[in-house]
């Protein structure tokens, strides 16, 4: 009799064992790094080959994991049952369950849970060749429940599944990118050049483009010493060529194209016409996403565009060096000659151009102001004030304070803006 108790006690507790295994193999393998178990797949790690075949298809691993799971508990409930009823008669079933509950509790949920999840990683990577072997073992039985949790998922197959599904895992990511700024494992700089590739399919081209107010552009019924002038006065390689009118853009020339073709002349200016080598124009809608005229430009292998809106007007340009400055900042060379748009002073304020777009101010000054209803700063103002505001108006939403310095005609200028928070950074940056 007391064989027989210590055989059953023995067997419950391998079970329970078994639970825990796994338990902490489902936690782990769901929690572990896939970046990760990638890079050492890569450098020859076969225990992580196989984590990343499990987790190709993981309704493989819930199948095996609930069957194994429930098959163990059942059992070693059942095992305990029928030995404390015989010990204790009926009320054995409630010290039964009582005990089981107990045990499966702490030694095979919590326990063996909050170790995997503690080492994701080196949890996973040891269980991964068990639980393989285990899959093929109860492969007749996981494919009854993978076949029914199949057809349960074909009723509601949605194209905006599929979205939310993309949404979460850049939210995931740009969490992550958060987290490791913080924690000061990423730099400030690196963690905006991550979140600006992840912000490319959320942007359209009229967030980002040079708006035709600023726009370099070259008369064609110029002279072609002017057009040359002008041109070499400019900061740009490639000018849109206009005729008529400013917005009736008829061509794009190319520095180098124009060069060429005086070489051929003798530098014989009389004998250049600049609108028989210029490019034609490439137009492109103001709601083009910015990831969606990336993937054009490369296409294309072209780095501008006009925009235009949905009458067919001119509204700015596009180039390829703006959707660049997206991801990696302000782009400078030796040639740029504009003068600073974002003026960081003393006192914690910031004078800015009206026309400066709120991302760029917003990662130059490290703040947080929204840019869903306007793209530059004298937009927002505009926008929340309901009015086109005077020189020295003051206005406070979002946490910042806006005064109004300047003013062109209908247009606003320059602003000063200061955070009313004293937990924003107000210390002067530098332009990397």
């Amino acid at each position: 009799m007391t064989l027989e108790i210590g055989l059953t006690l023995l067997v419950v507790f391998t079970l329970i064992v078994l639970s825990g295994f796994f338990s902490g193999s489902e936690t782990a393998l769901t929690a572990t790094s896939r970046a990760r178990m990638h890079a050492l797949e890569q450098e020859g790690n076969e225990s992580a080959r196989k984590v990343n075949f499990l987790l190709t298809e993981p309704q493989r691993i819930i199948g095996a994991v609930l069957l194994g799971n429930n098959l163990v508990n059942i059992l070693a409930s059942a095992l305990t049952t029928s030995l404390l009823i015989g010990l204790f008669g009926d009320v054995g079933v409630a010290y039964a369950t009582i005990g089981i509950t107990v045990l499966v509790v702490i030694f095979a949920e919590v326990l063996p849970k909050t170790y995997a999840l503690a080492f994701p990683d080196r949890f996973a990577l040891a269980v991964a060749p068990i639980m393989q072997a285990l899959i093929v073992l109860m492969r007749p039985a996981t494919a009854v429940i993978e076949f029914i949790v199949r057809q349960i998922f074909k009723l509601t197959p949605t194209e905006k599944d599929d979205q939310e599904n993309i949404l979460a895992a850049h939210n995931e990511i740009r969490g992550t990118i958060d987290l490791q700024t913080k924690e000061g494992m990423v730099a400030r700089h690196d963690a905006d050049m991550l979140g600006g590739v992840l912000d490319l399919r959320d942007l359209q081209i009229a967030d980002i483009m040079v708006h035709r107010t600023k726009m370099e552009a070259l008369n064609a019924d110029e002279p072609v010493e002017k057009c040359i002038d002008e041109l070499l006065e400019s900061q740009f390689t490639r000018v849109p060529i206009w005729k008529d009118k400013p917005e009736n853009i008829v061509g794009v020339l190319h520095a180098k194209d124009l060069f060429a073709a005086l070489g051929k002349q003798s530098w014989d200016m009389s004998k250049v016409d600049i609108m028989s080598f210029a490019s034609e124009p490439w137009f492109v809608p103001e709601t083009t996403s910015v990831k969606v005229q990336l993937n054009a430009f490369l296409k294309r292998k072209a780095q501008l565009a006009l925009v235009v809106d949905e009458y067919g007007e001119v509204q700015g340009l596009i180039t390829l060096e703006d959707i660049l400055e997206e991801i990696v900042g302000q782009i400078d060379d030796e040639h740029d000659t504009h003068e600073a748009d974002i003026r960081p002073q003393h006192n914690g304020t910031v004078n800015v151009d009206g026309t400066v777009a709120i991302r760029d101010l917003n990662r130059f000054m490290s703040w947080d102001l929204p840019d869903e209803e306007a793209t530059t700063v004298a937009g927002l103002v505009i926008h929340e004030a309901e009015n086109i505001p005077e020189p020295g108006q003051v206005f406070k939403f979002y946490g910042y304070r806006f005064e109004i310095l300047r003013k062109h005609r209908n247009r606003i200028a320059a602003i000063r803006v200061k955070p009313l928070n004293a937990k924003v950074a107000t210390t002067i940056p530098h332009r990397s």
